[in-house]
């Protein structure tokens, strides 16, 4: 065995799990200026309600969809729920369980959250990546995630959000997001 060479993996792992840990913190603590007045972690949450079926919306599923546990779910979904963002429903399905719902209020504030967050802090933080540099960190994250066996249940399926933009609206965001990622001024 080279010493050597295992001590340098181990010493490149120690800084990749660092340097996770610290991104995830920065784009977390970034992030939360972006969707006032939702924090990234709120965001996010209710993104995961979004990316599950009506029916299917249960505490424990959107801590699944997250990588979180259910007690860091349960609190998020108690401050959502005092800001009147979501409701606490019980779950047709199985009358043990309860279903979390997004008022109108809360799908109002994610529309208006989500054109911050999904042009202005995408545009900016990803900004300097091309395509396949993205695509590349997606798959090696994806691939990170399945550490311990479990498959990631990502957001890559699609989100049951009604859409309330105009083909207009579209058209100005991506303007504004291809504006933003070239560092160019917005007229």
């Amino acid at each position: 065995m080279d010493y050597n060479k295992e001590l340098h993996l181990l010493h490149l792992m120690q800084q990749v799990y660092s340097s996770l840990i610290s991104v995830s913190n920065k784009l977390q603590t970034t992030g939360d200026k972006y969707c006032v007045p939702l924090t990234s972690r709120q965001y996010m949450t209710v993104l995961a309600m979004l990316h599950l079926p009506e029916e299917e919306t249960t505490i424990v599923n959107i801590a699944n969809k997250l990588g979180a546990t259910k007690q860091n779910v349960t609190q998020l979904i108690g401050s959502l729920e005092k800001k009147g963002l979501v409701a606490i429903v019980p779950s047709k399905k199985d009358r043990r369980a309860v279903n979390v719902r997004l008022t109108d209020l809360g799908l109002e504030t994610m529309v208006n959250c989500g054109s911050n967050m999904t042009v202005d802090f995408m545009a900016d933080v990803f900004n300097g990546f091309g395509e396949k540099e993205l695509e590349t960190l997606w798959n090696l994250l994806i691939r990170l995630y399945r550490f311990d066996g479990a498959e990631m249940d990502g957001f890559e399926d699609d989100v049951e959000v009604p859409n309330t933009f105009s083909d207009d609206e579209i058209r100005l965001a991506l303007e504004r997001f291809s504006l933003r990622r070239r560092n160019q001024p917005l007229s």
